[in-house]
Protein backbone atom coordinates (compact mmCIF):
# COMPACT_ATOMS: atom_id res chain seq x y z
CA UNK A 1 0.00 0.00 0.00
CA UNK A 2 1.09 3.70 -0.79
CA UNK A 3 -0.06 7.04 0.68
CA UNK A 4 2.18 9.52 1.44
CA UNK A 5 -0.36 11.13 3.89
CA UNK A 6 -0.66 8.45 6.22
CA UNK A 7 1.56 9.80 9.52
CA UNK A 8 2.29 8.84 12.49
CA UNK A 9 -0.14 11.31 14.64
CA UNK A 10 1.71 11.36 18.07
CA UNK A 11 5.32 11.85 19.18
CA UNK A 12 6.98 9.25 20.97
CA UNK A 13 10.24 8.30 22.70
CA UNK A 14 12.98 6.38 21.20
CA UNK A 15 10.29 6.69 18.08
CA UNK A 16 12.60 5.53 14.50
CA UNK A 17 11.92 8.32 12.22
CA UNK A 18 15.42 8.85 12.08
CA UNK A 19 16.69 5.48 11.67
CA UNK A 20 14.25 4.82 9.14
CA UNK A 21 16.73 4.66 5.95
CA UNK A 22 18.78 2.51 8.11
CA UNK A 23 16.02 -0.19 8.93
CA UNK A 24 14.41 -0.31 5.15
CA UNK A 25 17.82 -0.93 3.31
CA UNK A 26 18.22 -4.04 5.91
CA UNK A 27 14.86 -5.28 5.65
CA UNK A 28 14.48 -8.62 3.98
CA UNK A 29 13.08 -7.96 0.22
CA UNK A 30 9.98 -10.31 0.77
CA UNK A 31 8.36 -11.27 3.70
CA UNK A 32 4.72 -12.32 4.48
CA UNK A 33 2.71 -10.92 7.15
CA UNK A 34 4.30 -8.22 9.23
CA UNK A 35 4.32 -7.88 13.32
CA UNK A 36 5.08 -4.86 15.30
CA UNK A 37 4.47 -6.24 19.41
CA UNK A 38 6.31 -2.58 20.51
CA UNK A 39 4.46 -0.33 17.90
CA UNK A 40 4.65 2.94 20.17
CA UNK A 41 4.27 5.94 17.33
CA UNK A 42 3.91 3.54 14.47
CA UNK A 43 6.95 5.17 12.05
CA UNK A 44 8.04 1.93 10.82
CA UNK A 45 4.80 0.67 10.09
CA UNK A 46 3.63 3.88 8.77
CA UNK A 47 6.42 4.04 6.39
CA UNK A 48 6.16 0.33 5.19
CA UNK A 49 2.19 0.34 5.55
CA UNK A 50 2.63 -3.56 5.63
CA UNK A 51 -0.70 -4.95 3.78
CA UNK A 52 -1.31 -7.53 6.70
CA UNK A 53 0.00 -6.47 9.94
CA UNK A 54 -0.58 -6.75 13.27
CA UNK A 55 0.23 -3.90 15.73
CA UNK A 56 0.70 -4.42 19.65
CA UNK A 57 1.67 -2.14 22.16
CA UNK A 58 1.19 -2.77 26.21
CA UNK A 59 0.33 1.29 26.79
CA UNK A 60 -3.01 1.23 26.33
CA UNK A 61 -4.39 4.75 26.35
CA UNK A 62 -1.94 4.42 22.97
CA UNK A 63 -3.96 1.47 21.62
CA UNK A 64 -7.39 2.84 22.03
CA UNK A 65 -6.16 6.03 19.92
CA UNK A 66 -5.27 3.68 17.14
CA UNK A 67 -8.79 2.11 17.67
CA UNK A 68 -10.74 4.74 17.47
CA UNK A 69 -8.95 6.80 14.60
CA UNK A 70 -9.40 3.26 13.06
CA UNK A 71 -12.91 2.86 13.54
CA UNK A 72 -14.21 6.49 14.36
CA UNK A 73 -12.06 9.04 13.00
CA UNK A 74 -14.73 11.93 12.22
CA UNK A 75 -15.91 11.54 15.75
CA UNK A 76 -11.72 11.73 16.92
CA UNK A 77 -11.44 15.24 14.98
CA UNK A 78 -14.37 16.69 16.02
CA UNK A 79 -13.63 16.22 19.71
CA UNK A 80 -10.06 16.85 19.36
CA UNK A 81 -10.78 20.15 17.29
CA UNK A 82 -12.94 20.80 19.83
CA UNK A 83 -10.05 21.22 22.63
CA UNK A 84 -7.64 23.03 20.08
CA UNK A 85 -10.43 25.59 19.69
CA UNK A 86 -10.66 26.36 23.00
CA UNK A 87 -6.86 26.51 23.29
CA UNK A 88 -6.65 28.98 20.53
CA UNK A 89 -9.41 30.91 22.51
CA UNK A 90 -6.98 31.41 25.56
CA UNK A 91 -5.11 34.82 25.22
CA UNK A 92 -2.09 34.27 27.44
CA UNK A 93 0.34 31.86 28.19
CA UNK A 94 -0.85 32.00 31.69
CA UNK A 95 -4.33 30.87 30.41
CA UNK A 96 -2.92 28.08 28.06
CA UNK A 97 -1.37 26.47 30.92
CA UNK A 98 -4.25 26.56 33.35
CA UNK A 99 -6.17 25.02 30.31
CA UNK A 100 -3.62 22.06 29.86
CA UNK A 101 -3.01 20.89 33.26
CA UNK A 102 -7.07 21.21 33.65
CA UNK A 103 -6.98 18.50 30.32
CA UNK A 104 -4.40 16.20 32.43
CA UNK A 105 -6.74 16.04 35.24
CA UNK A 106 -9.35 15.13 33.14
CA UNK A 107 -7.87 12.62 30.97
CA UNK A 108 -6.06 11.23 34.40
CA UNK A 109 -9.65 10.33 35.97
CA UNK A 110 -10.85 9.24 32.85
CA UNK A 111 -7.37 6.97 32.94
CA UNK A 112 -8.44 5.49 36.36
CA UNK A 113 -11.81 5.07 35.50
CA UNK A 114 -10.27 2.62 32.31
CA UNK A 115 -13.26 4.90 30.44
CA UNK A 116 -11.07 3.76 26.75
CA UNK A 117 -13.41 6.03 24.43
CA UNK A 118 -13.11 8.55 21.78
CA UNK A 119 -13.28 11.59 24.23
CA UNK A 120 -10.04 9.89 25.98
CA UNK A 121 -8.26 9.71 22.46
CA UNK A 122 -8.41 13.02 21.90
CA UNK A 123 -7.28 13.87 25.06
CA UNK A 124 -4.34 11.46 24.46
CA UNK A 125 -3.75 12.84 21.30
CA UNK A 126 -4.51 16.27 22.25
CA UNK A 127 -1.85 16.58 25.34
CA UNK A 128 0.97 14.39 23.65
CA UNK A 129 1.16 17.65 21.14
CA UNK A 130 1.08 20.19 24.23
CA UNK A 131 3.38 18.63 26.70
CA UNK A 132 6.97 18.61 27.12
CA UNK A 133 8.67 16.64 24.15
CA UNK A 134 6.09 14.46 23.23
CA UNK A 135 7.01 12.21 26.82
CA UNK A 136 4.73 9.71 27.62
CA UNK A 137 5.54 9.41 31.14
CA UNK A 138 3.10 8.39 34.59
CA UNK A 139 3.99 8.65 38.05
CA UNK A 140 4.09 5.72 40.72
CA UNK A 141 0.10 5.68 40.48
CA UNK A 142 -0.40 5.77 37.15
CA UNK A 143 -1.06 9.30 36.57
CA UNK A 144 0.58 11.30 33.40
CA UNK A 145 2.68 14.24 34.62
CA UNK A 146 4.63 15.60 31.86
CA UNK A 147 4.44 19.30 32.31
CA UNK A 148 2.92 21.80 29.43
CA UNK A 149 5.21 23.19 26.48
CA UNK A 150 3.63 26.47 25.92
CA UNK A 151 2.32 25.22 22.50
CA UNK A 152 -0.72 26.62 20.51
CA UNK A 153 -0.53 24.48 17.56
CA UNK A 154 -2.85 22.14 16.41
CA UNK A 155 -3.09 18.81 17.67
CA UNK A 156 -3.59 16.80 14.16
CA UNK A 157 -3.70 17.00 10.74
CA UNK A 158 -7.18 16.32 9.46
CA UNK A 159 -6.04 15.02 5.74
CA UNK A 160 -3.20 12.59 7.74
CA UNK A 161 -5.62 11.14 10.22
CA UNK A 162 -8.44 10.54 7.38
CA UNK A 163 -5.98 8.32 5.25
CA UNK A 164 -4.43 6.77 8.41
CA UNK A 165 -7.60 5.54 9.55
CA UNK A 166 -8.29 4.17 5.94
CA UNK A 167 -5.13 2.34 6.42
CA UNK A 168 -5.40 1.01 9.71
CA UNK A 169 -9.27 -0.78 8.77
CA UNK A 170 -6.91 -3.42 7.43
CA UNK A 171 -4.63 -4.21 10.63
CA UNK A 172 -5.06 -6.05 13.24
CA UNK A 173 -4.73 -3.44 16.42
CA UNK A 174 -4.06 -5.47 19.82
CA UNK A 175 -2.35 -4.12 23.87
CA UNK A 176 -0.96 -6.45 25.73
CA UNK A 177 2.34 -8.45 26.06
CA UNK A 178 4.96 -8.63 23.86
CA UNK A 179 5.29 -12.50 23.67
CA UNK A 180 1.29 -12.92 23.16
CA UNK A 181 1.28 -10.70 19.99
CA UNK A 182 4.02 -12.58 17.95
CA UNK A 183 2.12 -16.00 18.94
CA UNK A 184 0.99 -16.04 15.64
CA UNK A 185 4.09 -15.47 13.76
CA UNK A 186 4.90 -17.92 11.12
CA UNK A 187 8.03 -19.03 8.76
CA UNK A 188 8.26 -16.03 6.30
CA UNK A 189 6.77 -13.01 8.68
CA UNK A 190 8.86 -10.05 9.88
CA UNK A 191 8.61 -8.98 13.08
CA UNK A 192 9.96 -5.76 13.67
CA UNK A 193 10.42 -5.21 17.34
CA UNK A 194 11.24 -1.76 18.59
CA UNK A 195 11.84 -2.89 22.56
CA UNK A 196 11.94 -0.51 25.43
CA UNK A 197 15.40 1.11 25.93
CA UNK A 198 17.78 -0.60 28.07
CA UNK A 199 19.02 1.55 30.12
CA UNK A 200 22.51 3.24 29.41
CA UNK A 201 23.79 2.69 33.10
CA UNK A 202 22.99 -0.68 34.81
CA UNK A 203 22.00 1.21 38.03
CA UNK A 204 19.29 3.08 35.94
CA UNK A 205 17.22 -0.64 36.11
CA UNK A 206 15.59 0.90 38.96
CA UNK A 207 13.44 3.72 37.14
CA UNK A 208 12.89 1.11 34.32
CA UNK A 209 11.31 -0.97 36.12
CA UNK A 210 8.44 0.96 37.02
CA UNK A 211 7.94 1.55 33.28
CA UNK A 212 7.44 -2.46 33.53
CA UNK A 213 10.13 -3.44 31.43
CA UNK A 214 13.24 -4.97 33.55
CA UNK A 215 16.03 -6.69 32.92
CA UNK A 216 14.45 -9.98 33.37
CA UNK A 217 11.46 -8.92 30.68
CA UNK A 218 15.08 -7.97 27.86
CA UNK A 219 15.76 -11.48 28.81
CA UNK A 220 12.61 -12.93 27.89
CA UNK A 221 12.19 -10.77 24.79
CA UNK A 222 15.83 -12.22 23.47
CA UNK A 223 14.38 -15.60 24.51
CA UNK A 224 11.41 -14.65 22.05
CA UNK A 225 14.12 -13.17 19.26
CA UNK A 226 15.78 -16.65 19.30
CA UNK A 227 12.45 -18.52 19.56
CA UNK A 228 11.16 -16.65 16.50
CA UNK A 229 14.23 -17.36 14.43
CA UNK A 230 13.66 -21.05 15.04
CA UNK A 231 10.26 -20.49 13.87
CA UNK A 232 11.90 -19.05 10.38
CA UNK A 233 10.74 -15.14 11.19
CA UNK A 234 12.61 -12.67 9.73
CA UNK A 235 13.44 -10.87 12.92
CA UNK A 236 14.72 -7.00 13.72
CA UNK A 237 15.61 -5.40 16.84
CA UNK A 238 16.61 -2.20 17.71
CA UNK A 239 18.24 -0.48 21.12
CA UNK A 240 20.82 0.95 22.61
CA UNK A 241 24.20 -0.31 21.80
CA UNK A 242 24.35 -1.53 25.80
CA UNK A 243 26.37 -4.02 27.57
CA UNK A 244 23.40 -5.55 28.42
CA UNK A 245 22.17 -5.81 24.43
CA UNK A 246 25.60 -7.02 23.48
CA UNK A 247 25.22 -9.98 25.88
CA UNK A 248 22.51 -10.87 25.24
CA UNK A 249 22.55 -11.43 21.26
CA UNK A 250 26.11 -10.87 20.54
CA UNK A 251 26.84 -14.65 21.41
CA UNK A 252 24.99 -15.91 18.48
CA UNK A 253 24.65 -15.73 14.83
CA UNK A 254 22.65 -12.32 14.43
CA UNK A 255 24.02 -9.47 12.48
CA UNK A 256 24.69 -6.38 15.40
CA UNK A 257 25.47 -3.43 13.26
CA UNK A 258 25.87 0.25 15.09
CA UNK A 259 24.57 3.40 13.67
CA UNK A 260 25.00 7.23 15.32
CA UNK A 261 21.57 8.28 16.67
CA UNK A 262 20.68 12.26 18.12
CA UNK A 263 18.38 11.86 21.35
CA UNK A 264 16.14 14.64 21.30
CA UNK A 265 14.63 13.99 25.00
CA UNK A 266 18.23 14.05 26.88
CA UNK A 267 17.99 17.71 28.61
CA UNK A 268 22.05 17.85 28.69
CA UNK A 269 22.70 18.64 25.00
CA UNK A 270 25.99 16.73 24.93
CA UNK A 271 24.41 14.25 25.75
CA UNK A 272 22.31 13.71 22.26
CA UNK A 273 24.87 11.42 20.49
CA UNK A 274 24.15 8.30 20.77
CA UNK A 275 24.63 4.70 19.54
CA UNK A 276 21.87 2.66 18.56
CA UNK A 277 22.11 -1.28 17.47
CA UNK A 278 19.90 -2.97 14.87
CA UNK A 279 20.18 -6.58 15.01
CA UNK A 280 18.61 -8.94 12.55
CA UNK A 281 18.54 -12.75 11.81
CA UNK A 282 18.78 -13.13 8.38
Amino acid sequence: MSNSNVAPFVKWAGGKRQLLSQIKERMPEEYNDYYEPFVGGGAVTFELLPTNALINDINKALINAYRQICNTPETFLKAVNKLDAEMLGKRTKVLGKEYYYSLRDHYNDKLMKAEYDVELAALFVFINKHCFNGLYRVNGKGLFNVPYNNSQRASVDEMAIMATSKYLQGVTIIDGDFEEACRGAKNGDFVFIDSPYAPLKPTSFESYTKEGFDIESHKRLANLFDELTARGCYCMLTNHNTDLINELYGNKEYKIDVVSVKRMINSDASNRVGEEVIIYNY
